[in-house]
């Protein structure tokens, strides 16, 4: 296993102060709300749980990456990332019934899968990576995407039949295996890199602008009305359906910030804040299972809204409060991960992962 980077810490910070603006937004915000601040806070839509998937990739390749280790050694590392994968499996289907956008149980299917390709050479994870991307696109053109769908309340009708559990994790559900396991793949071939080197971090950084911002020019131009109505909602699509653009927009985003957060993690590293964030991102299990939780709960009690059903468009808090509260909220976070790991290695969650799967 290769020495722990601060800075993969960092970018997992990020990406979980992203969920927790995302799903507070969605639980509790208004989505009709043309505020600067509600835009920048849709500026979190998807980019944080691309990141989350890509740096999760990041890790298996991080731990088990060994072409030298022997058959056994392999064939141990291979069990821990399969006993893993159904613990997070399990955990998503438990808060599922809670919070319905759960992504962890599509992260143990990813997960699950790449367990089998932990030696594969880059060249066959970069074609998993096109298979993914390419299957959803094709799977769209033979099944109806609404299907199992009430999009009027975001509720999946048939989640709980094998049809329907099937067709939601596979190919339309908020995070399914086509294309989102393209992300972990991804990050399994970026977590072969040599990070450490300056040119590593220079190339991803020009690579991922180069992808980004010719995409955002043409998404610009189609909110614009400079393509046909097909064209404009294929640049446009925003999650659900989860179209190229949308993906490359998101990934390379991703790529972006977690180089930016390599710098800061290596020029800065000694500082208190940034120990204190690292601590929050090696927790990051932790604090999704939390927020999901506790956090609603807490939200919930200081709007007057109940907690139910995870897509409110009609919520009251506005864009400024659920901003407010989740930097609170990521704050708190922060502060008892930097005091737990003062005393404990891993977080709750992750220990009792550990503890169950290896």
């Amino acid at each position: 296993m290769q020495p722990r980077i601060p800075g993969f810490d960092l970018a997992r910070a990020w990406a979980i102060f992203g969920m927790f603006v995302v799903n507070f937004q969605i639980t509790f915000g208004n989505f009709t709300d043309p505020s600067p601040i509600s835009r920048f806070l849709n500026l979190f839509t998807g980019n944080s749980s691309a990141a989350f998937v890509i740096l999760a990739g990041m890790g298996v390749s991080l731990l088990t990456f060994r072409p030298e280790a022997s058959v056994e050694e392999q064939k141990r590392l291979k069990r821990i990332v399969l006993n893993r994968s159904w613990f997070l499996f399990g955990l998503g289907l438990l808060l599922y019934p809670w919070w319905t956008g759960d992504i962890l149980h599509f992260y143990g299917g990813y997960m699950h899968l790449a367990a089998f390709f932990l030696l594969a050479s880059n060249r066959l994870i970069l074609t998993m990576v096109g298979v993914f991307l390419l299957g959803f696109h094709l799977l769209f053109l033979v099944f109806p995407y609404e299907t199992g769908w009430d999009f009027d309340r975001f509720i999946y009708l048939d989640f709980w039949t094998v049809k329907g559990f099937l067709r939601n994790t596979i190919y339309n559900g908020w995070n399914p295996i086509f294309p989102w396991a393209a992300y972990f793949f991804f990050g399994m071939w970026l977590g072969r890199l040599p990070w450490q080197e300056h040119r590593v971090k220079i190339a991803a950084l020009k690579w991922s602008l180069a992808v980004f911002i010719p995409l955002e020019v043409l998404m610009w131009m189609a909110s614009n009305g400079a393509f046909s109505q097909d064209l404009t909602q294929f640049l446009l699509s925003d999650y659900v359906p989860p179209f190229l653009p949308f993906m490359l927009s998101c990934g390379s985003a991703a790529v972006a910030v977690i180089v930016v957060c390599l710098w800061i993690g290596e020029r800065f590293a000694d500082i208190i804040w940034v120990k204190a964030f690292t601590a929050t991102g090696q927790m990051t299990l932790t604090h999704y299972v939390v927020h999901l939780t506790l956090g609603m709960l807490t939200l919930s009690w200081l709007t007057g809204q109940p907690y139910g059903l995870p897509m409110n468009p009609n919520g009251t808090a506005s864009a400024a409060y659920i901003l407010g509260f989740s930097a609170a909220w990521f704050l708190g976070s922060t502060i008892f991960s930097f005091f737990w790991k003062k005393r404990f290695k891993n977080g709750p969650m992750e220990l009792l992962m550990r503890r169950l799967a290896g």
